[in-house]
């Protein structure tokens, strides 16, 4: 019972810490991920706040899941539905109340800190997908449409970001919005996943010392 309530409240911090990392991101300002600058793109245009957005986006992938499942639906799969609205919290706090105090002038900075964003980012998912109590909305929705048409989860995963940068763009372009898909995004695209990698590998054999996994 206790290892359980550890790795609910690990689970919990490490929710907590993507959704800082990706506030901070939000405010460098030089390009963020191709989910997160569909959410800005379009929370931008219709003057709504990015974590609330990017809320809805999350839940709107649980009903997908749904749609899709039907009978085979799982109650514990709406446990999604928490998470969309923690991590929406988290943003909208970081981003509209705490760092909205902190202005930085230097470009370079602003990559820094775009970077320490992806490494915490990176850590808290490698986190959260080692101790596999619960996934993320938009992960978990690729994965039961790869089983539905028979295609590879990556490839579906791959395709979502790339249709997610297209709007992105669009969005941008034809409502004359601020350009969400910069440098930043093919910075952490190349760093997030050998981040992942890594922090996997450190976390499973101390996580498996302790007795959080097996």
């Amino acid at each position: 019972m206790m290892k359980a309530i550890q790795r609910v409240i690990i689970v919990a911090i490490s929710m907590i810490m993507t959704g800082v990392g990706a506030s901070m991101a939000l405010k460098a300002a030089v390009g963020v991920g191709a989910w997160d600058a569909l959410s800005q793109s379009i929370s931008g245009v219709i003057d709504m706040k990015v974590g609330t957005f990017s809320m809805m986006m999350n839940i709107s992938c649980v009903l997908i899941q749904l749609f899709l499942l039907k009978k085979e639906f799982k109650l514990k799969t709406l446990t999604q539905i928490l998470v969309a609205i923690l991590l929406g919290y988290v943003v909208n706090f970081m981003f509209y109340d705490v760092f909205a105090r902190f202005t930085i002038h230097s470009y370079w900075a602003n990559i820094v800190l775009l970077i320490v964003s992806c490494v915490i980012c990176a850590g808290a998912v490698s986190m959260i997908m080692t101790i596999n109590l619960i996934t993320f909305p938009l992960e978990s929705c690729c994965m039961v449409i790869s089983k539905k048409i028979n295609k590879n989860f990556g490839a579906i995963r791959q395709f979502v970001d790339i249709l997610s940068i297209v709007v992105a763009l669009g969005v941008s372009f034809f409502f004359n919005q601020c350009i969400t898909v910069r440098e930043g995004t093919v910075i952490m695209m190349l760093l997030f996943g050998p981040l992942l990698n890594v922090f996997m590998k450190m976390m499973i054999p101390r996580l498996k010392k302790v007795g959080l996994i097996d």
